[in-house]
């Protein structure tokens, strides 16, 4: 029931009708991606809105010397692009993964941006989200530069609870942009 989770979603955040859930539903394809499989990878550029039904997914880059980077993960009921690439029209430098076997929801660009013009309720929705991920991303860029390396794993178990579990451990020292050997020793004196 992968449009049912989206629709519940919608529905929570503003006034849809029935109409415009069958248009949103009509541009929309329905995708099952099998762990560790991309959705999206380097090079390419990125052309989509993706929507996290059930799952997990990371946004990532990998250096010159092969360490990956994880930027955000999009567990269930998440929105997920790589958003300059989809904005700029230029091949991405990062990655879309299943980090567990997802389904998603897919449009194309063209196609999200005509449902936008639309259905009002769907512009109000995706503004405020943009706003709401601005938000967060200041809030993680001052914690990356601001905090100590346990206090950014106390603060991602705290707002991360849903995903922490469903992680390998490397991942989420990927993430907090420390080593695997520092976030094992905080973990065991935690």
């Amino acid at each position: 029931m992968t449009f049912d989770t989206l629709a519940d979603y919608l529905l929570e955040k503003a006034l849809f009708t029935n109409e415009d859930l069958v248009l949103i539903k009509s541009y929309a394809v329905m995708k099952r991606v099998t762990k560790r499989d991309f959705i999206f990878k380097t090079g390419e550029i990125c052309k989509h809105m993706i929507f996290v039904s059930k799952g997990l997914l990371r946004l990532f880059r990998v250096d010159d010397n092969g360490n990956d980077y994880i930027i955000r993960f999009a567990s269930e009921t998440s929105w997920m692009s790589e958003r300059e690439s989809y904005l700029t029209g230029q091949p991405s430098n990062y990655s879309i993964e299943a980090i567990e076997n997802s389904e998603v929801l897919i449009w194309k660009k063209e196609d999200f941006r005509y449902l936008l013009d639309q259905i009002p309720a769907l512009k109000v929705v995706m503004k405020s989200l943009l706003e709401k991920n601005q938000i967060a991303t200041q809030h993680r860029v001052f914690t990356s530069m601001s905090s100590s390396a346990e206090e950014k794993y106390r603060q991602f178990i705290e707002t991360q609870p849903g995903i922490f579990n469903r992680l390998p451990l490397h991942m989420v020292a990927s993430y907090l942009g420390l080593s695997r050997k520092t976030l094992s020793r905080i973990r065991n004196t935690s």
